[in-house]
């Protein structure tokens, strides 16, 4: 009897593989790869952490922990996925092995993304060889896939990563902005195309609103200066835009002049971010003797200060103050502000020392790597006071 209802289950599953693939709801590949871990039904168990009644699969959990995954990480990830009957681990473990991943690497993937493990060696053959159009080599995306599995396996329709592909080269955007765009913001590439084509459009759309006179490029522009924004949504850069031409009081050609520049790395923030961003550096310069001229000038040339959040932009600006620095100094030399607290301290702190006259010399010492700096240092410290 035991045999006969091994058989019958076999049947049921089989009969329900082929039904759901002929409505395309069951992704091809061959019932013998789910045959290895029992002919019929799966043992499961309760696991004491979940609720009550919500059982996982003892022979997925056994696998997984031989290929050192963190089980406990993985069910609090996507807790869903070990309580499947019929999983590819083994495959996944087998097909990342050929392309020279470790064990640990592996493992990592799955504990930080165990729906990995859902994916079939078809789909992985057929994603991989799309990634590899972009890539060089495979262990690039094998440190992409150690970094950010999700960028590989959140989405499982490679014929939309293969139109992304291409819409996104349509758009003059070349191998080398393609890799970084997949390197920085994979999420892109698992869009909806519809997405892209949307803020695509958008992009072109404020170019012409602008006075731009080459709308279809302007969207590789942002894009190639911006990595994050096609993962954003339109409505967040189109406020985005909208608070830069209201917050500066900007015209057409300023605004389209400071997108098409380094303002295009601001639109992916939150659009409360950017506001409180900007009225934390209006509060503070002015309570220095800044003009509202004189903020419209500072990010017009250095937009990026609006990344800074406002408690750290005080903290930075409260340091230079202190050191002896003015408000117009900053103004006209902004990109000190790109270093850290700590390190614009421990600088001023040498250059203290030493007598150095920031009113006399300027402050460019304070904008250059470490090895200049140092080097800066040792020639002043040679050099006789006065």
């Amino acid at each position: 009897m035991a045999a006969v209802a091994a058989v019958r289950a076999f049947r049921s599953f089989h009969t329900s593989v082929m039904l759901q693939r002929r409505f395309g709801h069951f992704p091809a590949q061959s019932v013998s790869a789910f045959l290895p871990r029992s002919l019929c039904s799966v043992p499961i168990k309760s696991n004491e952490s979940e609720p009550l009644g919500i059982t996982e699969n003892t022979s997925l959990l056994d696998n997984l922990n031989r290929m050192g995954v963190d089980v406990k990480k993985a069910r609090q990830r996507q807790p869903a996925v070990l309580r499947k009957d019929f999983t590819n681990e083994q495959g996944l473990e087998e097909f990342m092995q050929g392309k020279g991943a470790s064990r640990e690497v592996i493992a990592s993937i799955i504990s930080r993304y165990p729906r990995s493990i859902t994916r079939t060696i078809e789909h992985m053959e057929q994603r991989w060889e799309l990634w590899r159009d972009i890539f060089q080599t495979d262990a690039e995306i094998v440190n992409i896939l150690d970094r950010s599995p999700e960028s590989f396996f959140r989405s499982s329709d490679n014929e939309n990563l293969k139109k992304n592909i291409a819409f996104l080269s349509s758009l003059g955007l070349d191998t080398k902005d393609l890799h970084q765009l997949l390197t920085t913001a994979p999420r892109t590439f698992s869009n909806r195309l519809e997405l892209n084509k949307q803020m695509v459009e958008l992009l072109e759309d404020i170019c012409i609103e602008l006075g731009g006179t080459n709308p279809e490029q302007f969207p590789k522009t942002i894009i190639s200066r911006n990595r994050y924004v096609l993962i954003r949504s339109t409505k967040r850069v189109k406020k985005n835009i909208d608070i830069l031409r209201a917050s500066l009081e900007l015209s057409d050609s300023e605004l389209l002049d400071l997108l098409e520049g380094p303002g295009a790395n601001i639109l992916d923030l939150s659009n409360k971010y950017l506001k409180n961003n900007f009225k934390s550096l209006q509060q503070k310069v002015i309570s220095h003797g800044a003009q509202k001229a004189d903020i419209k000038k500072l990010i017009l040339n250095y937009p990026m200060v609006l990344c800074t959040g406002s408690d750290i932009l005080s903290s930075k600006l409260d340091c230079l103050l202190s050191g002896g620095i003015t408000i117009k100094q900053i103004f006209e030399k902004p990109k000190v502000l790109e270093y850290s607290t700590q390190n614009l301290t421990k600088r001023l702190g040498e250059l203290k020392r030493l007598g150095y006259d920031f009113q006399q010399k300027g402050i460019n010492i304070l904008d250059s790597s470490r090895k200049r700096f140092d080097a800066k240092l040792i020639k002043l410290s040679a050099t006789p006071a006065g």
